[in-house]
């Protein structure tokens, strides 16, 4: 089997990290793979050390005649089972390109990101009606898309985003790297979140749960994993402002950081307080590594969180709520172990990469067979 993947996205975040996820866990299972991506992304960056044929597009304008003809060249050379689209904007080079080929490979799309845009002009009907399988990471995205587009509802399913358990598993890391870097004391609670400094991601509501607490409790300290998204330097700032003004001196923004299960091991309680998620990825890894959390009560962490089994909910974009959740979990050890307990089950149950994975060859399988049966009948 062979898939062009596709995803033209500059950034580099949940979208991309998956769609190289994507690709791995397809050349682990001896699927022959292609990325059709933009030039000196980040994205091309890391897949430069796949192994894999990578074709790249300057960034620019979509659609593009002249990006629509290299994808067009790079349709006839591959002979390909299967396209797979991980961004919707790549959908305004691949249709044209399959229309003027005339070329019948099967066209999926996973849907990352909600749209408050309606898309169901002409142009955009020609497009989406050329889909053969669209795959939702959620709930809420699979609604979206519904609604948003002339799709058939029918060829949309919901495929979670997985987990690496060997990865992220709290028996092969390491609880004292970070604590010992931070000198954090074993009998000091540790609590933080992970994620890109962007609005909308609760940095605020965290540094307001933080203030309350410190108030009552002289035992706790506060991490934050991430640095700022292309763009968002000064929300990046004006988060450490926040800080400051709280005088949350027991709270440390670390930066990017490439030992997420190490940092994760190291905490006793993760925070999630996205105001608005498509998929909680930052989460199902805190869970992995049997972490009990608090995560607000935003559509996307429906699909992954249990109120009251694997976490507690808070209102969303309420510090106060957050600040009460946290004391609950900070006051009971057990708590946070049954938490932590249940969570890594949950994932394993749900979200387990290696499920996922099968999960997606299945359908580039099922559309192979209903190609090539349409091929016997003629």
């Amino acid at each position: 089997m062979k898939i062009l993947y596709s995803c033209l996205s500059k950034s580099w975040g949940g979208m991309e990290m998956v769609t190289l996820t994507g690709i791995k866990q397809l050349l682990k299972n001896n699927i022959k793979v292609e990325l059709l991506c933009t030039d000196e992304s980040r994205l091309q960056l890391e897949a430069n050390n796949l192994g894999i044929i990578i074709h790249s597009i300057k960034s620019g304008k979509i659609p593009n005649p002249f990006s629509i003809l290299k994808v067009i060249t790079i349709l006839k050379s591959g002979r390909f089972d299967a396209i797979h689209s991980h961004a919707s904007k790549d959908l305004w080079l691949i249709v044209p390109a399959l229309k003027i080929h005339k070329d019948k490979t099967p066209l999926v799309f996973t849907k990352h990101v909600g749209s408050y845009i309606i898309k169901k002009d002409f142009l955009h009907n020609i497009i989406y009606k050329r889909i053969t399988a669209a795959i939702a990471i959620s709930s809420v995205i699979k609604r979206n898309l519904i609604k948003t587009t002339s799709i058939d509802q029918k060829k949309v399913q919901i495929i979670f985003n997985g987990v690496d358990l060997t990865k992220f598993n709290p028996n092969n890391t390491d609880k004292n790297k970070l604590r010992n870097e931070l000198k954090i004391s074993d009998d000091e609670i540790l609590i933080g979140m992970t994620g890109r400094f962007s609005p909308g991601k609760g940095h605020e509501e965290l540094l307001l749960a933080a203030s309350l607490l410190n108030k009552k409790y002289s035992n706790l300290k506060f991490v934050v994993v991430g640095e700022a998204s292309r763009g968002e330097d000064e929300y990046a700032k004006s988060i450490k402002q926040l800080a400051d003004n709280y005088n949350l001196n027991n709270l440390y923004f670390v930066g990017y950081r490439s030992d997420i299960p190490d940092v994760l091991c190291a905490m006793d309680i993760f925070v999630f307080p996205s105001h608005a998620e498509a998929f909680g990825l930052g989460l199902i890894e805190a869970m992995a590594m049997e972490k009990a959390t608090v995560c607000s009560n935003s559509d996307g962490v429906l699909d992954i969180a249990v109120d009251n089994e694997t976490s507690y909910l808070f209102t969303v974009k309420d510090g106060n709520d957050l600040a009460e959740k946290l004391e609950q979990l900070i006051l009971d050890l057990e708590k946070r172990s049954s938490f932590g307990y249940n969570a890594r089950k949950r994932v394993a149950d749900l979200f387990d990469l290696e499920k996922v994975t099968e999960q997606v060859i299945n359908v580039y399988s099922k559309l192979l067979k209903e190609k090539n049966d349409s091929y016997t009948k003629r």
